[in-house]
């Protein structure tokens, strides 16, 4: 019939075009769309590479945390041939993007590989900085004279450590580092049977004592008719002395080996310190590291030893005599009775 045409099936269809010379037909326009690009692809650079590696490290980093007490915690090693901060720095961005919504505290480092010592880069990366401070005290314990230079930022930690990764400890350590760091404060209302706060442990040492004002010390100092000798003894570190000045005459015996000077069985006592009715007067700047000293001299059987009221401020806005000029000073004896 005139104007007939076959009827063509589906798949017919398709083998009727394809076998068609025409590259201008539907099916072979979108062919060549689909095979042939429209432009030269893109070249990846360095810095592409760095950023694909870096995000792949961090998500293998995530996906192998642990978790201690609520926060997520690791630590990873990245074989580096230097210290690459900047590289690192993009590891710990990820991870941190990746915990954003979660307490979390991680360590990325590289690992040290030359044969001779060099320092590999560490970052201590965490969800706040109480975390992260927690882990630099503890990591800077494990790594002693091994960390060259550190820096502080707002959540992170940078330091370079020597020989990092070399020894199977360094990895073992972070882990305890962060594990450490992440746990949970102790309730300080339920401390452990026995012990006391420092408020409660002053107040009972003071409770032994009969201590005087400024006022008072100054005239023991002078009084003619006790039998006991009577010394004035500033406990305060060198520091502070040559910042805030001091009392000319006083003995300068600093607060940690105070007990070993004033012990009559000690190998390194002043020869003063032969006797157990001394009257020891201890002062430090304000009146409560004093306190202590004083508490201590008497357990080691100074039964008169005691501190001043307020310490050397008390002392000074007493108007009494002071020294504002102590760098040139010394204790005027030294163990076994030697002048200093």
């Amino acid at each position: 019939m005139i104007g007939f045409e076959p009827e063509i099936s589906p798949r017919d269809s398709v083998a009727h075009y394809s076998n068609k010379s025409d590259s201008t037909t539907p099916a072979s326009v979108i062919d060549q769309a689909a095979l042939v690009p429209s432009g030269p692809l893109p070249r990846r650079t360095l810095a592409d590479v760095r950023e694909q590696v870096s995000r792949e490290i961090a998500v293998q980093t995530v996906t192998k945390f642990q978790v201690f007490d609520g926060v997520r915690i690791g630590v990873r090693m990245v074989m580096s041939k230097s210290g690459d901060e900047n590289f690192l720095r993009m590891v710990a961005d990820h991870v941190k993007h990746q915990l954003t919504l979660s307490n979390h505290l991680f360590v990325v480092a590289t690992i040290a590989q030359s044969a001779v010592s060099v320092p590999s880069t560490l970052i201590i990366s965490g969800s706040s900085q109480e975390y992260v401070q927690r882990a630099v005290l503890l990591a800077s314990s494990k790594f002693i004279g091994r960390i060259v230079a550190a820096n502080d930022e707002d959540d992170r930690w940078i330091a370079n450590v020597m020989d990092l990764g070399v020894s199977p400890y360094d990895e073992e350590a972070l882990w305890d580092v962060v594990r450490k760091a992440a746990r949970s404060p102790m309730d300080p209302l339920t401390p452990p049977p026995g012990s006391r706060g420092i408020d409660e442990t002053l107040s009972l040492a003071r409770a032994k004592l009969q201590r005087v004002s400024a006022a008072q010390a100054y005239d023991e100092l002078r009084e003619t008719q006790v039998g006991a000798p009577t010394f004035l003894v500033d406990i305060r570190p060198q520091a502070q002395r040559e910042l805030e000045g001091g009392i000319h005459g006083s003995l300068i015996i600093e607060r940690n080996v105070l007990e070993w000077r004033f012990d009559p069985r000690c190998a390194s006592h002043l020869a003063i310190a032969d006797r157990y009715d001394l009257r020891i007067i201890v002062f430090c700047q304000e009146g409560y590291t004093s306190s202590l000293a004083a508490y201590s001299l008497q357990q080691l059987g100074m039964l008169n030893a005691t501190d001043i009221i307020g310490g050397y401020e008390a002392w000074k806005n007493a108007g009494l005599p002071i020294d504002l000029d102590r760098r040139e000073s010394r204790s005027l004896l030294s163990p076994r009775g030697s002048v200093a």
